[in-house]
């Protein structure tokens, strides 16, 4: 199964926007807040908490957990789960919990969606279900 009409190169660069930033010196992790949006070429993923971790060798983002609701956009595909947890250097998206990809006219649900942003390519386990519609 794809996910989004194009894939999306992972060195490009990432930008995140919220409300409200914490960033802890010690752990080198920092938290987004309200109204979180993350971009990365044509990706958008959304959500209202984002904890970002920081690599301790390099200080590049190793990692990024969403939590509290999560959108997840990609040219025509969105996805909604609970939680999304995205690493970066290998550009996979595991989403978890109650997720629901919608592709055109069709809709699937699991437990667990993982997203390969590099290959556009997506998995879906967990007891899947899904709607299929024809484009009328």
């Amino acid at each position: 199964m794809s996910f989004g009409a194009l894939q999306v190169d992972t060195k490009l660069p990432v930008e995140v926007t919220a409300d409200a930033l914490d960033v802890d010196q010690e752990t080198g992790e920092a938290i987004f807040q309200g109204n979180v949006l993350i971009s990365q070429g044509d990706m958008r993923l959304s959500a209202p908490r984002v904890l970002v971790v920081y690599d301790a060798d390099t200080r590049a983002i190793a990692r990024m957990e969403a939590t509290g609701g999560v959108t997840l956009v990609s040219g025509p595909d969105a996805a909604e789960a609970n939680r999304a947890d995205y690493t970066i250097d290998s550009g996979v998206i595991v989403m978890t919990g109650n997720v629901l990809l919608t592709q055109g006219p069709s809709a699937l649900t699991s437990e667990k969606m993982t997203v390969n942003l590099t290959t556009g390519s997506a998995q879906m386990v967990g007891r899947v279900t899904t709607i299929l519609r024809s484009g009328d």
